[in-house]
């Protein structure tokens, strides 16, 4: 199989997972011309957020805010302190987060990092978020709670939002959603959902999707099983139909 040289990969919710993005990246071998992406939700859940944000602040990947580190800037430099927002937090994910850091303090460099990451990123043929937008709102009108949080409303979308360009998010973990099954990716009308669930038990799916070659790379965090597979052979199309009748699943945050 051929492939175009200065790849790039995009890369979903990772989740505290460091171990299992390094096996990732092996499997990806990028390249010092290849251009890395990552979708936000660096943290929360699994054992060591602090290296995965360290690593790719480091190596300075583009990457954007999730719900997640959205959380916890409103909790920790926002007005959100109260204690059940703390609580809803820490029962997301957020007590693995702080364990993961030696002191048990986030450093202040980390938030400032998470401060300044960008809600989208616009790479011409293909529009990168986290959850989505709201169909009814231009990209101007677009805040982060839409683009950090939204789900159904987006989904359902029956025509695309873009004409021109393909939106890419993780956010809601694809087997969540009508007929996809752990480790698939989702498409549906203008979108292509790549969180494949790689804290969740059900799939342990880590996924790097290379919109250069379409070709999707995999690492699974608990059998740290490898894949890389055409991106038509792990995609499973949805359409807004199949989201009538309460077909979705829910998911926490």
């Amino acid at each position: 199989m051929s492939k175009i040289s200065q790849r790039r990969v995009v890369i979903g919710d990772v989740h505290g997972h460091y171990e299992g993005l390094m096996l990732l990246l092996e499997e990806i071998a990028p390249a010092s011309d290849d251009q890395i992406y990552f979708l936000g939700d660096l943290i929360d859940r699994g054992p060591q957020s602090a290296q995965v944000v360290e690593f790719v602040k480091e190596n300075d990947y583009p990457c954007l805010l999730g719900n997640h580190e959205q959380m916890l800037l409103n909790i920790l430099v926002g007005k959100d302190t109260g204690s059940a927002n703390m609580q809803g937090w820490l029962y997301s994910g957020g007590q693995a987060t702080v364990a993961s850091y030696q002191s048990g303090t986030i450093p202040k460099e980390h938030l400032n990092w998470f401060e300044n990451l960008p809600t989208y990123l616009d790479l011409g043929d293909f529009w990168l978020t986290h959850a989505g937008v709201d169909p009814q709102k231009t990209v101007q009108e677009q805040t982060a709670e839409e683009l950090c949080w939204i789900r159904d409303e987006f989904h359902r979308i029956k025509e695309p939002y873009f004409t021109d360009k393909l939106i890419i998010v993780g956010h809601t973990i694809t087997f969540t959603l009508p007929g996809v099954v752990p480790g698939n990716l989702a498409q549906g009308q203008g979108w292509l959902d790549i969180d494949t669930g790689a804290y969740h038990p059900r799939s342990g799916w880590l996924t790097g999707l290379d919109i250069t070659n379409k070709l999707v790379y995999q690492a699974n965090v608990f059998s740290q099983k490898v894949r890389t597979l055409p991106w038509k052979e792990l995609i499973t199309i949805i359409q807004p139909e199949e989201f009538m009748g309460g077909r979705r699943h829910k998911q926490r945050a």
